[in-house]
């Protein structure tokens, strides 16, 4: 029997998408259920679980198994799901505020333990289903309902604490970038291990526009560079800049000028187990050097969900084990008369 073909229908529920006209989060929706129909998962083969806040709202959209879950404790529950259904292909969605503020503490072990989810975080800097205060990404300065004078405290930038905690997978896009969303999608979901993938979001209504010295279409093509493996990491409106390595850092050139030539310009190698570059193009900010969207890195290793598994079974063919019942009486027991 043929494999079954899916398409992005297959896994749009029947339910009213309420979000905001304009909010960044319909186009990760929709490029999610077109990656999903690409990667071929059957939608009952997929669960979609979340925290709170907007973006926490998208397994209802979602024709599949889906958990709507407290605060800051969706990653807690994806990886518990995933231990006890490892058939099945897991989505964590989280916002910058439930992911990584209540939710900072799952969110660094998941991706610590390496466990086989995709963790998909919408980042708009500001905390939008409970009226605009200012959240963990927002910057310093930053004027909200909470903050009035202004935030005085520096931001977490998610790429770092991926890496802080040892992450394997990391890739970045931009709500607009419908084809790099599809891109990096698709390739979370056909890693194997913690998968997290930033998505720069727009809030329409708290936070309109923060993005936009980066994602303006003016300057998109200058402020932003996407990363593709096996390919030179070039950038620009004609692509004739590129990153070059200067001593220890990394440095944008023009090729042609100043004596760099096309061969000086780095070729991206998502999948080498060395983080030290992958963290370098990760913590661009598009700035002094370009905001790097795309696969940052994809490496390799053994993950959290399978070594559970495999020694559950070493166990059970040691012990003799084969229910609960067997387990617990295995060991010294007595009768209370």
């Amino acid at each position: 029997m043929e494999d079954l073909k899916y398409i992005p229908a297959n896994y749009k529920s029947d339910q009213a998408v309420r979000w905001c006209p304009g909010c960044g989060d319909h186009a990760i929706l929709n490029t999610l259920h077109k990656a999903m129909a690409e990667a071929g998962v059957a939608p009952h083969q997929m669960a979609v679980i979340s925290g709170i806040g907007c973006s926490s709202r998208l397994p209802y959209y979602m024709n599949t198994y889906g958990f709507h879950t407290i605060h800051g404790r969706a990653a807690a529950i994806a990886t518990g799901f995933k231990v006890a259904n490892p058939e099945m292909t897991v989505w964590q969605i989280s916002g910058d505020g439930d992911g990584l503020a209540i939710g900072g503490n799952h969110f660094i072990h998941a991706v610590r333990r390496n466990i086989d989810i995709n963790m998909l975080l919408f980042n708009n800097k500001i905390y939008g289903l409970t009226k605009g205060q200012y959240s963990p990404t927002s910057p310093r300065g930053f004027v909200s309902k909470s903050s009035p004078y202004g935030t005085t405290e520096d931001p977490f930038i998610p790429a770092e604490l991926v890496f802080g905690a040892r992450g394997n997978f990391f890739a970045r896009s931009i709500d607009v970038e419908l084809k790099v969303n599809q891109e990096v999608l698709l390739a979370a979901q056909l890693h194997k291990g913690t998968s997290v993938v930033e998505i720069l979001t727009n809030c329409v209504i708290w936070n309109n526009g923060i993005h936009n010295p980066i994602t303006d279409k003016e300057v998109r093509a200058e402020k932003t560079i996407h990363l593709r493996h096996g390919e030179k990491m070039l950038f620009g409106k004609n692509l004739e800049k590129g990153l070059v390595q200067d001593g220890f850092l990394l440095k944008a050139v023009t090729v042609g000028q100043d004596g760099y030539t096309i061969d000086d310009v780095l070729v991206h190698d998502a999948h080498t187990p060395s983080n030290f570059l992958h963290q370098q193009l990760a913590m661009m900010d598009g700035e002094t050097l370009p905001l790097a969207i795309g696969i940052i890195r994809d490496v390799d290793a053994p993950t959290y969900d399978e070594g559970v598994s495999q020694q559950v079974e070493e166990v059970r063919a040691k012990k003799g084990f084969s229910t609960l019942r067997d387990m617990i009486l295995a060991g010294e027991t007595w009768t209370v008369e």
